[in-house]
């Protein structure tokens, strides 16, 4: 009875375990699935602002379209900016500094986005017309920032690439003189037979049936120069020796009219 009570217990904990090992699961799964969605929608929603900001330098005209001018060469400059340090982060470790410093400074331009957004619905154009220029000497600092970084990032690619371009263009020179080896064995080969006379004659022509350039050799699996089934049979000896025996009695009875 107590053996029973065990094994109930200890299916009841496996039980117990394997739900709170799925409810984990699925806690977790939720959230990932709630973070890539909260992604995807921040992305279309910056993406309908900046169309929306597009159009309005098109169709507004005056403060409400210098407003929408500005913004827009902000978000423009953080947002590239961003996808040239987050391209190259794989590669170079020293860009994940510069990302972090590009969120600092969004930071300050979420802000200031909202100051202006707060100035383009401000009906007093006087009131526009003083606080514009502060706020776009604020958007020009920002962009400058964030395009420095971003032209720095670009500059420190191209120069890994040319040093890796000039690394792998060495590394590729050095083995086509590894390739070409065969000169420097061939020289030697020449200056000693023309110091040792006709034994050196004997020794080209060996060279030449070795392996020199146009000629052919047999190789291992092309077909050429390999031991027939016979030879691996060990049938060749004794096929030899019936063809001889089948050819004695042709040659006898034609020897015999000639002798007689």
């Amino acid at each position: 009875m107590d053996v029973f009570g065990v094994m109930i217990g200890l299916v009841l904990l496996f039980g117990i375990a394997t739900l709170v090992l799925a409810v984990v699961g699925t806690v977790k799964a939720a959230k990932a699935v709630a973070a890539k969605v909260g992604k995807h929608e921040a992305n279309a929603r910056r993406a309908v602002e900046t169309a929306t900001l597009k159009a309005k330098t098109y169709t507004k005209i005056g403060p409400p379209a210098q407003i929408a001018t500005v913004r827009l060469k902000l978000r423009t400059a953080l947002d590239g900016t961003r996808q040239v340090l987050e391209g190259g982060l794989a590669g170079d470790s020293q860009l994940g500094e510069s990302l972090a410093l590009l969120t600092r400074l969004d930071a300050h331009a979420a802000e200031l986005d909202g100051e202006l957004r707060v100035l383009e619905r401000e009906p007093d154009t006087a009131r526009i017309a003083a606080k514009l220029p502060e706020l776009r000497e604020r958007a020009e600092r920002i962009t400058h920032a964030a395009e420095t970084m971003r032209w720095a990032a670009q500059d420190r690619m191209q120069r890994f690439a040319d040093d890796e371009l000039s690394r792998l263009s060495q590394e590729c020179e050095s083995e086509a003189g590894a390739l070409r080896h065969w000169d420097t064995g061939a020289g030697s080969g020449a200056s000693g037979t023309g110091a040792s006379g006709a034994g050196a004659a004997g020794g080209s022509g060996a060279s030449r049936a070795a392996g020199a350039p146009g000629v052919a050799r047999a190789g291992l699996t092309d077909g050429k120069g390999r031991p027939s089934a016979e030879d691996l049979l060990g049938l060749a000896d004794p096929l030899a020796k019936l063809a001889q025996r089948l050819r004695k009695p042709s040659t006898g009875t034609s020897a015999g009219p000639s002798a007689g």
